[in-house]
């Protein structure tokens, strides 16, 4: 994730998006965001600082949704969640919006504790279990191969392949077996209907839950009030388009759920102003690509551009990061017809405006 592109009319937006919260839940508290519905946060490392999760009230226990990064300082925080503001009851269902560690990290302690069954996509499980995979694994070839065609040099190359596998790291042992969610499921959890509203380009399959009852929202990373989720290109499918995938996904938000809802995001505060923060994130993405169109009247890398599509200084720790959402962008404008690749000899893709 990054922190907004460089021009994305923030001032305008911040008039339009309302936050009803003074203060969220210190770690192992909860704030009462319905009937049954609690807000609660987990510790993260470096800028985002937590991840908000969510527990529905279900009979005699309560169903989760989204889990914390793994490891023991998210296992205490649990563990004093459900001995404070959760009454000791159980988990009866742990609901995942999407396969990032720091939303099914502790999937699987909490599974097991409970004896609660997992609830999520099959390719948010599928691709979990295939990235959890490649923990001990050296970087493959592949990778390096993909890396130094968007022009990275042999010490980048070095720090990826030191770093490689990392995945697993942050998660507890997923469990064996899951419930499968998919688009358009209504599903009960306690006293209301929640539809499973799917989106793709952040991750393949990412459900969000939308209960008219209650006009809430559980948005995950799809629709974040302040920052802009991370779209991007991986070495396993050089050629895709998420930031298509994106766009499309955000649009028909718009056409499933009503402007009046209560958005719950993973990050930052619940707020109320949907649809423009839907607009707004389409026209971010909008601005970049015109920017990265002009930008390439000339070619480039992709490393050459992240000028035009961050604020934030790009080094070592998230040079992957940023050039895969380049990648994405670039992609996008070959999908378009407004870019085409050519690749040197040295393996190096340059990427110019058609002539």
């Amino acid at each position: 994730m990054r922190d907004g592109f460089q021009d994305t009319l923030a001032e305008t937006l911040r008039s339009k998006l309302t936050y009803p919260f003074d203060q969220g839940p210190k770690i192992g508290e909860a704030v009462d965001i319905a009937a049954g519905v609690k807000w609660l946060r987990m510790p993260l490392g470096g800028s985002l600082a937590f991840i908000n999760v969510w527990a529905i009230a279900e009979g005699e226990g309560w169903a989760i949704v989204d889990t914390g990064m793994g490891g023991a300082d998210t296992m205490e925080a649990w563990r004093n969640a459900f001995a404070g503001p959760l009454k000791k009851k159980r988990a009866t269902r742990v609901f995942i919006t999407h396969m990032h560690p720091d939303h099914i990290g502790m999937a699987g302690w909490l599974t097991r504790k409970y004896d609660a069954r997992l609830w999520i996509t099959r390719l948010e499980f599928l691709m979990c279990r295939s990235l959890a995979a490649d923990t001990g694994r050296e970087a493959p070839d592949d990778a390096l191969k993909f890396y130094r065609a968007a022009g990275w040099d042999a010490e980048a190359l070095e720090f990826y392949r030191a770093r490689f596998g990392g995945f697993g790291k942050a998660l507890h042992a997923l469990p064996d077996a899951f419930h499968r969610l998919a688009d358009g499921d209504r599903v009960h959890i306690g006293d209301h209907v929640w539809e499973v509203v799917v989106g793709s380009g952040h991750s393949p399959e990412h459900a969000c839950f939308y209960s008219e009852d209650l006009q809430l929202l559980i948005s995950g990373d799809q629709v974040l009030p302040k920052i802009s989720s991370n779209v991007s290109v991986f070495p396993t499918e050089p050629d895709a388009d998420p930031l298509t995938d994106w766009l499309n996904s955000l649009a028909r938000i718009k056409t499933r759920v009503p402007d009046d809802v209560l958005v719950l995001p993973a990050h930052n505060d619940p707020f109320f102003g949907l649809h423009a923060r839907v607009d707004n994130l389409i026209e971010g993405h909008e601005r970049c690509l015109e920017r990265l169109q002009k930008l390439i009247a000339e070619p480039k890398r992709a490393v050459d551009v992240f000028s035009v599509l961050f604020r934030r200084k790009i080094t070592e720790h998230n040079l992957s990061m940023a050039t895969g959402e380049s990648l994405a962008h670039l992609n996008c404008l070959m999908a378009r017809g407004l870019a085409v690749k050519e690749t040197d000899a040295d393996g190096v893709d340059w990427y110019r405006a058609p002539a």
